[in-house]
């Protein structure tokens, strides 16, 4: 089980943004995050989005720093990755 973290490479909000993800369960993801300080309104189904300052301090706290290729590549051989289709669907429910 692990929790990994992309680059801060997607720009939002006049900053920076990670994805942060598990390759094991959304359950662990959820229990980094509030250990971690993470609000909850930053979880997007399958990740949470992290402002760029957080990077380094959530690497320290044992988050694996991978490419986003890398971070997607694991999501889905997970199968906690949620399709833009399913995305789509959520949003009008």
């Amino acid at each position: 089980m692990t929790v990994l973290i992309d680059p801060p490479a997607w720009p939002a909000y006049g900053r920076l943004w990670s994805h942060l993800v598990s390759d094991a369960s959304v359950e662990e993801l959820h229990d980094f995050a509030a250990a971690n300080g993470i609000p909850a309104r930053g979880f997007d189904l399958d990740h949470y989005d992290v402002p760029e300052e957080s990077h380094a301090r959530l690497i320290a706290a044992g988050a694996v720093s991978v490419s986003g290729h890398e971070l997607v590549r694991r999501l889905i051989a997970s199968g906690l990755r949620v399709t833009g289709r399913q995305r789509r669907e959520n949003a009008h429910r």
